[in-house]
């Protein structure tokens, strides 16, 4: 006989108190931390616990009693389903003072090094329509809430373009409008759902692994450019004829689109950086412009998608650096070379480094382009490249400007810094909770100078932050 399923309790007005990780807000009920979605500090709500672990757990507010004065009104109609943006419940204002004190907990709490007073962090100019490149997935099954599925309601159409849904691998939420990014992200992406359901197009099918449309990326020049892909998975000359009719319709519909690109992927994930990219109308790329430098932005190349606010981030970034045009510079995960090559006019040389070798490309490309001919790039992996034989190949470096993945820099990464001793690094990071972890570890021979958080992604939990390090006296 099963074991009967323990209910959880629901906890009456209770007032949120705090804001957490993941976008989340946070109250501390006797010994129980419990972590609450889509509230704000000073909201009375009624809380049904969904998962209780021994000193935490979460729920979700099932009635409110009082509605926070911090509270501000969603923009969004898919607030609180899409799992996007979860902080549109807070005043922008607010948010900017969470993810400094996010920044701060993490670097006193885990990196336990001496800390200078923390810069002001840099708010997004735009808090809406923000976002140069979005993607969505298609699928046969739309993502229903609860109250739809207690409802019994049917749909003409079951088949959806949006969001994957947490916790569904094959269910999409339909996303009937986005404000991440400028409107021609919903005529886009509308037009093709229409379209599809107009002239019967399938839509992928992620246990069937069948179904012709599977997803589109859009991507948003500051030039003017537009780059529209499409992901078909194509297993027949009928699916063929299809895919290329509706390529024709955008082509036709859609002038503003410059670049015009399509992929069959028939792999069992969505990616498509190890696949063949075709481009039906147009070019295969577009160009970013940021200070005067034109960045080329293939399908597969990796950019800052908030344009504006990553041109502060490498403002900053250059400014912490202190660049005088004597100094040879490292840049470490230096993806495009969009840091190498922002910095390389103030700098005697820049060597960058990357794993990705279509990136360094890229980067490559990104020098030429702009007529920059002091930098150098290589690629592998950072922990194999960056040895002590490749430092004393090229040059001990003056300063090092690092920008790793979340999981911050591999140990051996930093003892190839510790060993390079540049008299400056500067280490930009989107997670400060590894940064924190590696800062501790650089901590002997390096003090922390300068503190710098700035906002990428307005209405989301997370960061950027720019902590420049100076060589300790011996």
């Amino acid at each position: 006989m099963s074991r009967k399923k323990k209910e959880l309790p629901l906890y009456e007005a209770v007032e949120i108190t705090d804001v957490a990780a993941e976008g989340k807000a946070l109250v501390r009920i006797d010994d129980l931390v419990v972590f609450v979605p889509y509230v704000v500090p000073g909201d009375v709500v009624d809380l049904k616990l969904t998962r209780k672990k021994h000193r935490y757990a979460e729920a979700v507010a099932v009635r409110f009693h009082k509605r926070s004065e911090l509270r501000a009104e969603p923009f969004c109609p898919h607030f609180g389903v899409c799992g996007g943006c979860k902080w549109q419940c807070l005043p922008y204002s607010e948010q900017l003072r969470w993810k400094q004190k996010q920044v701060m907990d993490a670097l006193e709490r885990i990196g336990k090094v001496e800390l200078p007073p923390c810069r002001p962090i840099l708010g997004s100019a735009k808090t809406q329509e923000y976002r140069n490149k979005l993607e969505f997935g298609c699928a046969n099954k739309r993502w229903m809430t609860s109250e739809e599925i207690a409802s019994g309601v049917t749909f003409e159409h079951p088949e959806s373009i949006g969001f994957h849904s947490s916790g569904s691998f094959d269910k999409i939420l339909p996303i009937e409008e986005c404000h991440l990014m400028d409107d021609v992200n919903n005529r886009l992406r509308n037009g093709i759902r229409d379209y599809a359901y107009a002239h019967g197009l399938t839509f992928h099918d992620a246990r069937e692994h069948s179904g012709l449309l599977r997803g589109m990326m859009i991507r948003l020049s500051n030039t003017g450019e537009l780059m529209l892909l499409v992901q078909f998975c194509i297993s027949s000359d009928d699916e063929e004829r299809q895919a290329q009719a509706l390529l024709a319709w955008l082509h036709e519909e859609f002038p503003e689109v410059t670049s015009l690109l399509w992929v069959n992927n028939q792999k069992f994930n969505d990616t498509f950086s190890d696949l063949p990219v075709h481009c039906f109308s147009g070019t295969d790329h577009i160009f970013l412009d940021m200070e005067g430098l034109r960045f080329k932005v293939g399908p597969k190349s990796f950019y800052q998608t908030n344009t504006e606010q990553a041109y502060i981030l490498y403002k900053v970034a250059r400014e912490l650096a202190q660049l005088t045009g004597a100094e040879l510079v490292y840049d470490l995960y230096t993806g495009t070379g969009t840091i190498a090559n922002f910095v390389a006019r103030q700098a005697r040389q820049v060597i960058g480094i990357e794993y990705v070798p279509e990136a360094i490309e890229d980067a490559r490309v990104n020098s030429q382009i702009n007529g920059i001919g002091n930098t150098e790039f290589f690629a592998g992996d950072m922990k194999d490249i960056l040895d002590r034989d490749f430092i004393e190949r090229h040059g001990r470096p003056d300063v090092i400007i690092t920008d790793p993945p979340r999981a911050g820099m591999h140990a051996s990464v930093v003892d190839a810094i510790l060993f390079a001793a540049p008299r400056r690094i500067v280490y930009v990071s989107c997670n400060p909770a590894t940064q924190a972890r590696d800062l501790q570890l650089l901590d002997a021979q390096y003090r922390v100078a300068a503190i710098q958080p700035v906002d990428m992604f307005p209405h989301t939990q997370h960061v950027e932050n720019v902590v420049l390090l100076e060589q300790r006296e011996s």
